[in-house]
């Protein structure tokens, strides 16, 4: 976390990529904590995946795309990529399910033009439900990876720079 008036600096740019994200993808909320932004999706606008696949799907492609656009606006900010599961099957298997569908959005982010150096992916199998995984509505909502958008270090010292902070 960045401080002072590089802190503002940054903040100040956050706020504007978390805009251009609610307007680019309709019911995608952000929430700004720190100096990143996490994106909430309803379950009309997230990436969300069928029971023990990792495709994407076209309702998911449209949500990536309009990220992928409004990332191409904001370079100076990395994604992270997080993959889940609900409780249907091992755990070992959703451990591996969650990262291939981390992975899978990852790939399909990369291949609307992203820069690969600008991802960092982690998985979680079953281990975070959001929703009640003792019904099917619940369990569909889990299948989902969730998205995170932080600063990178150049945007970092480019705001101390203008703050006057140096290095």
């Amino acid at each position: 976390v960045v401080g002072g008036a590089a802190g503002n600096i940054i903040g100040n740019k956050m706020d504007k990529q978390a805009q251009r994200i609610e307007e680019e993808i309709p019911g995608a909320e952000v929430e700004r904590i720190d100096d990143g932004i996490v994106i909430n999706f309803d379950e009309n606008s997230g990436v969300y995946f069928a029971t023990e696949k990792y495709d994407i799907n076209n309702a998911s492609e449209e949500t990536l795309n309009g990220l992928s656009k409004v990332m191409k606006e904001y370079p100076q900010t990395n994604i992270l990529v997080v993959g889940h599961t609900d409780n249907t099957g091992s755990a070992n298997y959703n451990m591996t399910l969650s990262k291939n569908r981390a992975q899978a959005v990852t790939n399909y982010l990369e291949q609307q033009g992203l820069s690969a150096g600008r991802f960092t992916t982690q998985w979680y199998g079953e281990e975070q439900p959001k929703y009640d995984n003792t019904t099917a509505d619940g369990r569909s909502k889990n299948r989902r990876v969730t998205l995170a958008i932080v600063p990178n270090q150049q945007m970092k010292e480019e705001a101390k720079q203008q703050a006057g902070e140096g290095n």
